[in-house]
């Protein structure tokens, strides 16, 4: 078995609970790391990722080609627990899920429910009265920010700066249009006015009334009325035809959940996507990235008409156990950990993976799973079949760790004064008693190694602690991994 991390012994093959005790032992009794030793650690880490992420270049020549769908609108970004204290909204004392919000009483109780794990949110207000106040509160505090927003841009946008020609699935207006690298090619109508999406940042350690956020994140709110009925989607596949892509993404379908389609409309939406996918060449991969989901339906509509057609998938740590549990036949999991051990992560994989796989083969419909990346705060992991047309994914989960430094520190360069790492020593590849463990090499912080038909790789994450912006983490760090491995 080969590994990424220079050791010899094979690490599927659990080991004696004595081994695993001495190490454990260890890792309890190390002295703490003090302040210059610190700081020649992160610097040795943040130079063996970049090491690791230059072994591989973008042929500048002939570009990859990426096909991206769909959607996109403007982000009014502004502090959450400004926003609140702004249109006078006080703490809730009854933090509760809700599918969507139709009042203030219900917004309050959803931000509370996700603030205070610092878990990433996103939700369809109902209330056209209650999201126009809260955009014109937006624009009157101090250090308000718009950027372009929805996965397909953010993502497009990431993969033209990487090197790659995209085609973008979306409706925008014209000054919108304008605001695309030359490397973008846009398909869909041109809107008078682009949907508004207001991004509720905070950071780690924020307080509004008795809860404090564990880590720095994003709640969304949105009223889109564009967006949910992929109203690109015909003139994106008219040119598809011709664009001829190495990848095909689809992203942006949490804007169906939960919104008021008449009966029928969200069915016929996805089916004719299933079409278009399923229609996709077999030199063509294709990337499903999730966000988050909490209507039932919408999700089990995907997993019958989405999901099939994709050869690799992405999510977060939120996002993993959500899906997981579709597939075990369970309830959605609106709430997860957001800080999960290695080993946890993985054996969700594992089991993802298998999953999905052995659906395909029942089913004998649409494509194998052959890639399968997870973002966490703390780390990246992928699941890389062998011999599939995925290629150089050390490297691409070096990128995809050091691109989550970069964009939500806001810098191309990374200052390690201004990260932290918070990944475990040494972690275990399973859960499982008897497990071994992987330190943390600062000489070559990628481990890989091969498991049944595929390659595990894990990186850590130099966690920015002067956030910038967290909205568009998860698009920005997973368009990073693809584009070396197309």
């Amino acid at each position: 078995m080969a590994t990424e991390t220079g050791l010899g012994t094979s690490f599927m093959k659990y080991g004696t609970v004595t081994s695993f005790l001495v190490v454990l032992v260890a890792y309890w009794y190390r002295p703490p790391l003090q302040g210059s030793e610190l700081d020649g650690r992160l610097d040795a880490v943040l130079s063996s990722l970049l090491r690791a992420e230059s072994k591989v270049g973008v042929n500048d020549v002939a570009r990859p080609k990426v096909a991206i769908g769909f959607g996109g609108c403007v982000d009014l970004i502004v502090d959450g627990v400004d926003l609140l204290n702004k249109i006078g909204l006080p703490p809730t004392d009854q933090p509760l899920h809700h599918d969507y919000i139709k009042s203030a009483e219900q917004l309050a109780q959803s931000f509370a429910y996700f603030f205070a794990p610092g878990a990433a949110s996103e939700r369809y207000v109902m209330n056209e009265t209650l999201f126009s106040l809260l955009v014109e509160a937006s624009r009157e505090l101090p250090g308000n920010r718009w950027a372009v927003g929805g996965n397909a841009p953010v993502m497009a946008s990431r993969m033209a700066a990487e090197g790659c020609d995209v085609l973008l699935g979306g409706s925008f207006s014209t000054d919108f249009n304008d605001m695309f690298s030359q490397h973008i090619i846009v398909a869909g109508n041109t809107l008078d006015e682009p949907d508004i999406h207001l991004i509720m940042e905070y950071p780690s350690g924020a307080t509004w009334g008795p809860y404090t956020s564990r880590r720095a994140n994003r709640y969304i709110v949105h009223s889109d009325d564009h967006n949910p009925y992929l109203d690109s989607m015909e003139q994106f596949e008219e040119k598809l035809k011709d664009f001829q892509p190495d990848l095909l993404v689809v992203g942006g379908l949490q804007m169906m959940d939960n919104f008021p389609f008449e009966h029928g409309e969200r069915e016929a939406l996805l089916g004719h996507l299933s079409h278009l996918l399923s229609s996709a060449s077999a030199e063509t991969s294709v990337h499903f990235e999730m966000a988050s989901f909490v209507d039932e339906g919408l999700l089990s509509d995907l997993l019958a008409l989405v999901l099939p057609h994709a050869d690799s998938l992405g999510m977060n740590e939120q996002e993993l156990p959500n899906l997981l549990s579709l597939f075990r036949g369970s309830n959605v999991t609106v709430l997860s950990d957001p800080n999960p051990r290695v080993a946890t992560v993985l054996d969700q994989m594992r089991d993802l993976y298998r999953l999905v796989n052995e659906q395909h083969r029942e089913l004998g419909l649409g494509r194998a799973l052959t890639r399968l990346h997870v973002h966490t705060l703390a780390f990246q992991a992928m699941i890389v079949t062998r011999g599939s047309q995925w290629k150089n994914t050390m490297s691409a989960v070096a990128k995809a760790a050091l691109t989550a430094n970069r964009h939500v520190c806001g810098s191309p360069d990374i200052d390690p004064s201004k990260a932290r790492l918070i990944m475990d020593e040494s972690f275990s590849v399973s859960a499982r008693d008897g497990s071994h463990r992987i330190p943390l090499q600062e000489s070559r912080p990628v481990s890989c190694w091969d498991e049944g038909d595929y390659q595990i790789c894990v990186a850590p994450v130099l966690v920015c602690t002067e956030v910038y912006q967290t909205a568009g983490g998860g698009d920005n760090i997973s368009a990073a991994g693809l584009v070396l491995q197309i």
